[in-house]
């Protein structure tokens, strides 16, 4: 959301996600920073955001107002500061430190925007660098820029960097989110691209307008017959075992305890999603 926009501060109070990013980088333009940044300060200190998290994302380390970006968010205290360009993990800790300094809340986190080659090859490293960082975020854009790539259906020209950014976030235990897709307009290819994120294995997609809010939860949401075929997992593996039985099929298929583990991963999102 906009932070120069008052409308779209108020707005994203009533949006169906599950989190909200006030941004102060690439929507404000630079005679309005200074503005923005109070305005976003101002709307995390006064909340009314309800079960939402609520972050910040400042802009990137060597601008002129990253500094004091950073300041204004660690007063106000939101859920997490979004950093563009992160690039090593030394990144992370400098704006860990940073945060500290200004007296930011323990429970501020930090998500670190991967959209550089440089990040994409640090990635590991960034994602293990502070117990702040809890989160990885795609810069598609920028990274298609950086590449030199060309934006075509299917992303085949960003797949090994994203491949290489969800090893990194699996292996640290980080969760990570895909990046936007830019024709608001274009539904159908936004659901195709938000379809192959979730098959790739990413928690989440981020959004730049409302009208993609309610496809992408549909997307990330299992499915009845997802929630269905996950108890009848469940059930089989725990009859099997209370019967000392070692072999286990569902609807045909064999059953491992990594199968049981997916189904009460299944189950447990499914949860969460009701209790919103």
């Amino acid at each position: 959301m906009p932070g120069a926009n008052e409308r779209a501060l108020e707005k994203a109070k009533s949006l169906p996600a599950d989190a909200l990013i006030l941004d102060l980088e690439d929507s404000v333009a630079p005679d309005a920073k200074e503005e923005a940044r109070k305005r976003v300060a101002a709307a995390v200190a006064a909340g009314g955001y309800g079960h939402r998290e609520v972050t910040v994302r400042v802009n990137a380390p060597g601008t002129p107002w990253h500094e004091e970006d950073l300041r204004a968010a660690a007063e106000a205290g939101p859920d997490a500061v979004v950093v563009p360009k992160v690039d090593s993990p030394t990144t992370v800790r400098q704006v860990e430190a940073a945060l500290a300094a200004a007296g930011a809340p323990d429970s501020t986190a930090i998500w670190a925007m991967i959209e550089t080659p440089a990040a994409i090859l640090d990635a590991a490293a960034i994602a293990s660098a502070s117990q702040r960082l809890t989160v990885l975020v795609m810069g598609t854009n920028d990274l298609a820029k950086e590449l030199r790539a060309e934006p075509v259906p299917g992303r085949t020209p960003l797949l090994t960097a994203l491949s290489l950014a969800l090893l990194a976030a699996r292996a640290s235990g980080t969760a990570i989110l895909d990046g936007v897709y830019n024709d608001v307009q274009d539904l159908s290819g936004f659901e195709a691209e938000t379809l192959q994120g979730r098959q790739m294995g990413f928690d989440g997609k981020t959004l730049i307008h409302p009208r993609q809010v309610e496809p992408c939860n549909a997307i990330f949401s299992p499915a009845e017959e997802d929630i269905a075929r996950a108890r009848r997992i469940i059930q089989a593996f725990e009859d099997a075992t209370s019967q000392g039985r070692g072999v286990v099929t569902v609807d045909g298929r064999m059953i491992e305890h990594l199968h049981v583990e997916e189904a009460r991963r299944v189950l447990a999102l499914a949860e969460a999603i009701a209790g919103r």
